[in-house]
């Protein structure tokens, strides 16, 4: 695993997260799966709830955000809950082997899934040996 993958935990990067913004809104930390290929990476992420015109994906500085606000309003009144509605944040480095300005990101059912490819210097590839 490189050491600026985007496979690192959130936890041992210094990536600044929502709590120390000190914001009042509470987050949920979406679940993630990433996998890795020789032409990129794809992450998926579990975003049930959310509003897909204002999920909003971007990459500034190396680090990749996920954010989605859900809907909130509900009609009734609820008499009974076991689970809480709050926007999804999460955050991830991106390393310079990927080609953000390339990613793809679709959103279907609750899931979002995120294509990066690597870049063109960073794919493996296949060095020729001639016979002297």
């Amino acid at each position: 695993m490189a050491a600026h993958g985007i496979t690192e935990k959130n936890e041992e990067r210094a990536v600044q997260s929502r709590e120390e913004t000190r914001s009042s809104e509470k987050y949920i930390k979406p679940a993630v799966n990433i996998i890795e290929t020789e032409e990129g990476l794809t992450l998926t992420a579990d975003l049930p709830g959310a509003i897909k015109d204002a999920l909003d994906v971007n990459v500034e500085k190396g680090i990749l955000t996920i954010s989605a606000p859900v809907n909130h309003n509900m009609p009734g009144r609820p008499d009974y809950t076991e689970f809480e509605l709050a926007s999804y944040y999460r955050q991830f480095s991106i390393p310079e082997s990927l080609d953000h300005e390339k990613a793809k990101a679709e959103f279907t059912n609750g899931i979002l899934t995120l294509r990066v490819p690597k870049a063109e210097v960073a794919k493996p590839r296949k060095i020729e040996v001639k016979v002297g």
